[in-house]
């Protein structure tokens, strides 16, 4: 079988690699991604390895790249992507690759600096020119004789009469942000206790802080005080409010000079600044060129010596010994690609690939392509198959959406999902290449085969429900009709049609599905819930046959012939004996009962499939209805079904106790063959020495082998139980598709009735507006609600009958998966983790 139905053999391999040659062939195999290699040095600490300066010259190297994509990053400067993948680089090229990063790092540091300083000294210039702008005006205030009233404040009415000669008033004038101007008016007021004046105007344009790039507001601010003792006061404040001080000479002209210099020298500051960016931008648009490339050389080096780390030195120390698994079916091609690697080193010495015999577990290997990946991790998300196991993934590309479709049937809704669908396959390639890290998204598009079928089987189940958006199409014309007079329809709200009568009905099947009329029909539900429920059952029953029957294959490849009689041919008779003969009763009662036979074969007469199986398990006799004489639905049926569920009981105890009784005689009789064998060895060993040996007793009671039969009796009871009371609970989680399906047609009739149809209510052109509206808010609903909601549940209930209801009759999933040393891999986690 293919590795589709069934996972690749795998082969355990011992490798020897010459050391000048190992980087080469470990890089060659990183590229076909087939190998996993086993860690020979597992209680080696990380720091002690052969390789582990490789590796940190690797992280170095990484973290330059990081800091460049960074400020790439800073500028918008987009980086250029090829799509190439470049060959992990030669073990000597890592030199020239850290000294080009090492240049890069420090020239870009170094401008960063220069920028970093030049833009200090441009926010200082800036904070002075408004300094200098802003305290012109608070000194012509001052001057102002009506504003007498402040200087009596300050210097006293005595200092005042004096002119201001013996006393003068100082002032300290600076900057310091907006934020925090009321705090420091509050701090000099009670600090100060009132014996201050602050004025305080603010810069209009915000400046650039020049450690952080942000844009910060600022106010300018001027401080008169009188004595020393103040001036040192207020100071201290400034300093603890980080506000910024400036010199302002108190003349003047001396302003107007110092404004002019300032002036000067933020103009030839904004050309060197300019200059220093220019050249900022052309080091990071140079790197940026090839950025993605470096990442990717450097994650390729770092990745080999990593594996290479995993290996063992002979005892010469000059050949590296590694142990890989391997698909059997790719041992030749991974042979081709170490000789290449070989090739590319210059080494003389071959590479030399043994395979191992081993009793450990090989990893699970499935080969899939973009379409059966999807539904292969439907199935991993469970567990990973055991080795050889059968694999459940083909028969879920069929199964899951088909089921997902009997629950969310409509053919309007399915359309919609499979549009949807459509899109994400046609355009997969320019999509795939938009990375992004919007989680929602990335599923919706890793799904986007599931989602296809999904939709292309939902729209087959509502053509057989013949029902869109809570509508039906009328294809083929109904099959029943009317012959009531126009007084008869008038008098009456509701009207029954006799499907005996050739006059009411055709006697002949709609061609596909349901009958349109079953829409107008106001027992709909009533006879939708019978065909649905019916339906249902049958799935489930045979869903879960299907299941069973392939824990056959599995028995017949692993050569399990003792599960094959004591687990296999009791678990189908049970099953089959008890609800696949329920499901052969839906059958017969649709095909005996009609409204064309006579009274005792008509649908009042049909006994309940549900009553019959309830007296069928418990032995009881069935009881006719009335004015009907037939009891059963064929004769001999109640002999048949006492039969049948006698057989069914008695393969409840071979499941339980065959098996664990074989297996404890087997190994009593091997027991019992060791010790007789032992015991003629030694008693001829014995006669022909001269001397009589004692024959060995036995081993003890309830020594190792009576506790695995213990556990053995244990495990097969529980799974004996679980089968048993699986399959009843299990038939009845299959009417999740009825109830499912009629939720979703009802919500969605629901919706029609009570928001489309108020769009039809209007007749004028404001009726065409108003429906347009109304039309836009039911899509609106319809796809947020009955798709995306409604479609998540049936997925998961989906999800959950794979998962439970089918996988659990064959499927264990307890190995564990194949993780090849394969670049692709690393270079897709690495630039996961990178966009997070």
């Amino acid at each position: 079988m293919g590795s589709l139905f069934r996972s690749e053999e795998m082969a355990l391999c011992q490798l020897f690699l010459q050391s000048e040659a190992a980087y080469a062939c470990v890089s060659e195999l990183g590229e076909l991604g087939l190998v996993q290699f086993r860690d020979l040095n597992p209680d080696v600490n990380a720091f002690q390895r052969k390789f582990v300066s490789e590796v940190r010259r690797c992280d170095e190297m990484e973290r330059k790249l990081r800091y460049l994509e960074k400020e790439i990053k800073k500028d918008g400067i987009p980086m250029l992507d090829t799509g190439e993948n470049p060959e992990a680089p030669q073990p000597r090229e890592m030199i020239d690759l850290e000294a080009t990063f090492e240049k890069l790092e420090n020239e870009l540091r170094e401008v960063n600096h220069n920028a970093e300083a030049l833009k200090r000294n441009f926010l200082e210039l800036t904070e002075l020119k408004h300094i200098l702008r802003k305290t012109q005006v608070f000194f012509d205030e001052m001057a102002d004789p009506n504003r007498e009233d402040e200087q009596v404040t300050l210097l006293g009415e005595e200092g005042l009469r004096a002119g201001g000669q013996a006393l003068k008033l100082g002032f300290v004038a600076g900057v310091i942000l907006r934020e925090r101007i009321p705090a420091f008016e509050r701090m000099l007021w009670r600090a100060c206790r009132g014996n201050v004046f602050l004025r305080q105007a603010e810069i209009e344009t915000p400046l650039e802080d020049p450690s952080t790039g942000d844009q910060v507001h600022k106010s300018v601010f001027i401080i008169f005080f009188q004595g020393d003792q103040l001036k040192s006061r207020v100071r201290k404040i400034c300093e603890g409010f980080r506000a910024t001080l400036y010199p302002c000479p108190e003349a003047p002209s001396q302003r107007r000079e110092m404004a002019m210099g300032v002036m000067t020298r933020i103009e030839d500051l904004n050309t060197v600044l300019g200059q220093t960016q220019d050249h900022r931008h052309r080091v990071l648009v140079a790197a940026a060129k090839n950025i993605k490339n470096w990442f990717i050389k450097v994650v390729k080096i770092k990745a080999i010596y990593h594996t290479l780390n995993l290996f063992n030195l002979d005892v010469t120390q000059k050949c590296l010994i590694a142990e890989c698994w391997v698909p059997l079916l790719d041992i030749e091609t991974i042979q081709l690609a170490l000789r290449r690697g070989t090739e590319r080193s210059g080494s003389s010495v071959p590479p030399i690939l043994n395979r191992m015999d081993t009793f450990e577990d090989p990893p699970t290997y499935n080969r899939t392509n973009k379409f059966t990946g999807a539904f292969q991790n439907l199935v991993d998300a469970y567990g990973i198959a055991s080795y050889r196991e059968i694999n459940p993934t083909p028969y879920t590309i069929i199964s899951f959406p088909f089921l997902f479709a009997v629950m969310f049937g409509d053919l309007g809704h399915g359309c919609l999902m499979f549009l949807f669908a459509g899109f994400l396959v046609l355009r997969e390639k320019p999509l795939a290449a938009k990375k992004t890290d919007n989680e929602v998204w990335n599923i919706f598009f890793a799904g986007r085969y599931i989602i296809l079928l999904m939709g292309l089987f939902s729209m087959y189940t509502g053509f057989i429900y013949n029902d869109i958006f809570s509508k039906s199409l009328n294809l083929f014309g109904s099959h029943w009709h009317t012959n009531y007079n126009e007084s008869t329809v008038l008098s009456n709200k509701d009207l029954q049609i006799n499907p005996s009568l050739s006059s009411d009905y055709d006697q002949v099947p709609y061609p596909v599905g349901l009958d349109p009329v079953w829409q107008l029909a106001l027992n709909k539900i009533v006879f939708l819930n019978a065909y649905k429920m019916k339906i249902s059952i049958i799935i489930g029953v045979l869903h879960m046959l299907s299941g069973v029957s392939l824990s056959l294959y599995n028995y017949r490849y692993f050569k399990d012939r003792l599960s094959i009689y004591c687990d296999f041919i009791p678990q189908v008779i049970f099953l089959v004996f008890l609800f696949f003969y329920m499901v052969l009763l839906m059958f017969i009662k649709w095909v005996s009962y009609g409204p064309q036979n006579d009274f005792a074969n008509s649908p009042a007469c049909a006994p309940s499939i549900l009553i019959t199986f309830i007296n069928m398990v418990l032995f009881k006799d069935a009881v006719a209805l009335a004015n009907c004489d037939t009891v059963y639905m064929f004769a001999g049926q109640g002999a048949l079904q006492k039969f049948l569920v006698i057989v069914a009981l008695l393969c409840v105890p071979i499941m339980l106790l065959a098996k664990p009784i074989y297996i404890m005689r087997q190994q009593k009789e091997k027991h019992v063959q060791l010790v007789n064998g032992h015991a003629t060895t030694e008693n001829g060993d014995a006669e022909g020495a001269g001397r009589v040996v004692q024959q060995p007793p036995p081993p003890p009671a309830g020594g190792h082998d009576e506790n695995e039969i213990g556990e053995l009796f244990i495990h097969q009871g529980i799974h004996t139980i679980e089968y048993v009371l699986g399959s009843v609970s299990h038939t009845a989680s299959y009417l999740r598709l009825w109830a499912l399906s009629l939720a979703h047609a009802q919500l969605s009739e629901v919706l029609w009735s009570m928001v489309m149809t108020k769009g039809l209510i209007l007749n004028s052109w404001i009726g065409g507006v108003w429906l347009w509206f109304v039309f836009g808010f039911w899509a609106i609903l319809t796809v947020g609600i009955l798709v995306l909601m409604e479609g998540l549940s049936a997925f998961l209930h989906t999800l959950r009958l794979h998962w439970v209801e089918f996988q659990s009759k064959f499927y264990k999933g307890l190995g564990y998966a194949f993780a090849p040393f394969s670049f692709e891999v690393i270079l897709n986690t690495a630039s996961t983790a990178v966009e997070e």
